[in-house]
């Protein structure tokens, strides 16, 4: 990976962020991004490698395409592995593990797989320097993905390290919290303006009053960590100190107008240690509050919320009650804001009795779930 040469990369992302993310990567110098279900491929040279660690919001990672070939069996993937040549690409004292994902394989174990292509990463070092590097299951050093389609695979070394939405500064959780990265993208869909108020009336840990603070003051999401790509042979550091200084002072004093609140004294005392963590402490107000009870901050502005969900938490009884209670609260208090609810459960539009004005499908893992904009003007949007 030299400083000029271009590379291929594959940025994974939740499912239904791909756009929103081929257009951040372009902002990195990402070029002929492609979206595809889960992430988007992507050219870069070290650069754009380096800062879409630092600066997505929206990457679960950054995983360097090394090598693709086609294969039959695991002797096929052992030896096309064996080819690589691994020495050049880190040292044998850095500490590896391997991940195999598949879709459509004939091959039935993904576990035999695993070991197949560990295997053959460590008889390369071998035969190339005498000695094979040590298998770390934590916290691994180098981490080598596999991709493996029905009759072709695809070999990764991840630039990343540790998941790009672990930003360092969750210090507590609450039940179910929502991962960082979707957290950021729910944030952007919400189409906030930076300068309105925004507010989450139940904000548990307070994930999205973190990440809509880091997107109002530009704080790069990775200032707080290490990368992967820092134990790779190639690793420029003087390219990689002038990246990080470059985003040092950022927005920091721009104007902040985010409040967050709960019923929970607990996940107020959480969100307000995590913020404290992420440095936002003193910029946004977090304070006990039942959502069906509170007043609106000011005449105008953006809700963004992730109420409780059968799936998460609460019974569907519970959440039959309490969802009409919710939108006569927003009908009666919110007048002039654009409310926005991340959810799980699709009885939520018929529930809280709105109409919505979008609907956007995204997945919080596994699970199909909708992030729905009520835009609430007193009089109107009420469903029959």
């Amino acid at each position: 990976m030299s400083s000029s040469r271009s590379e291929r990369y594959f940025a994974p992302c939740p499912r239904g962020l791909e756009a929103l993310l081929a257009e951040e990567l372009s902002g990195f110098g990402a070029r002929n991004p492609a979206s595809v279900p889960g992430g988007v491929a992507f050219e870069g040279d070290p650069a754009c490698c380096y800062t879409a660690n630092l600066r997505s919001r929206l990457a679960s990672r950054v995983l360097w395409r090394i090598a693709e070939f086609g294969y039959c069996s695991e002797n096929d993937i052992y030896r096309a592995v064996g080819e690589v040549d691994w020495p050049a690409l880190f040292t044998v004292d850095r500490t590896l593990r391997v991940y195999v994902t598949a879709q459509k394989s004939p091959l039935k174990s993904l576990e035999f797989i695993t070991l197949r292509i560990k295997d053959a990463v460590c008889d390369r070092f071998r035969t190339s320097v005498g000695s094979r590097p040590s298998i770390e299951k934590a916290r691994p050093d180098v981490r080598v993905h596999a991709f493996l389609e029905a009759n072709r695979a695809t070999l990764y070394l991840d630039t990343s390290g540790e998941p790009l939405f672990k930003r360092g500064w969750r210090k507590g959780a609450v039940e179910a919290p929502l991962r960082e990265n979707l957290a950021a993208g729910i944030v952007l869909l919400s189409g906030w303006n930076r300068a309105e108020p925004f507010l989450d009336p139940m904000c548990g840990g307070g994930t999205l009053l973190v990440e809509a603070a880091a997107i109002a003051l530009d704080v790069a999401p990775g200032s707080g960590r290490s990368f992967g790509f820092e134990k790779l042979a190639a690793f420029d550091a003087a390219l990689w100190r002038r990246l990080r200084e470059s985003r040092a002072n950022a927005r920091r004093n721009a104007p902040l107008s985010i409040l967050g609140s709960d019923a929970s004294s607990e996940a107020v005392g959480v969100a307000r240690k995590n913020l404290a963590a992420a440095g936002f402490g003193a910029r946004v107000k977090v304070e006990r509050a039942d959502v069906l009870e509170r007043a609106a901050p000011a005449a105008g502005g953006v809700l963004v919320a992730n109420p409780p969900y059968g799936e998460r938490t609460g019974s569907d009884e519970d959440l039959a009650q309490f969802y009409p209670r919710l939108g006569d609260a927003l009908k009666k208090r919110f007048a002039g804001w654009r409310c926005h609810f991340f959810t799980a459960d699709l009885r939520l539009p018929k529930l809280i009795r709105l109409e919505p004005a979008r609907r956007v499908p995204l997945f919080n893992g596994a699970l199909e779930c909708r992030l729905y904009e009520f835009r609430m003007v007193a009089g109107s949007h009420r469903g029959s």
